[in-house]
């Protein structure tokens, strides 16, 4: 499993353990999670939650009256190293 991948399933697991429902989405340059963040969550456990998403690479809080509230990370997904590292105008 890529560093980035496993990145990403520990911090849906993380937030998980804190009691969130969480969604992991596979998108070409990234990974995302998000967290439903109900209004009765403690202050502790908000803290918590933001150290969890602090080790992303991008993280926020998306919130809308129609929508609750939802905590989002995305985890750059690692590029594989190949030969050439130079690119195709620059070989030998």
């Amino acid at each position: 499993m890529p560093a980035s991948e496993a990145s990403a399933v520990d911090i849906a697991a993380r937030l998980s353990a804190l009691g969130l429902t969480t969604r992991v989405e596979e998108h070409a340059r990234h990974t995302s999670i998000e967290a439903e963040v109900p209004e009765s969550l403690l202050a502790k456990t908000w803290r918590e939650a933001l150290e969890v998403v602090g080790e992303a690479d991008r993280f926020g809080l998306q919130a809308s009256s129609l929508n609750g509230r939802t905590l989002w990370a995305a985890v750059h997904r690692t590029v594989p190293a190949t030969g050439d590292v130079r690119g195709p105008g620059h070989q030998r």
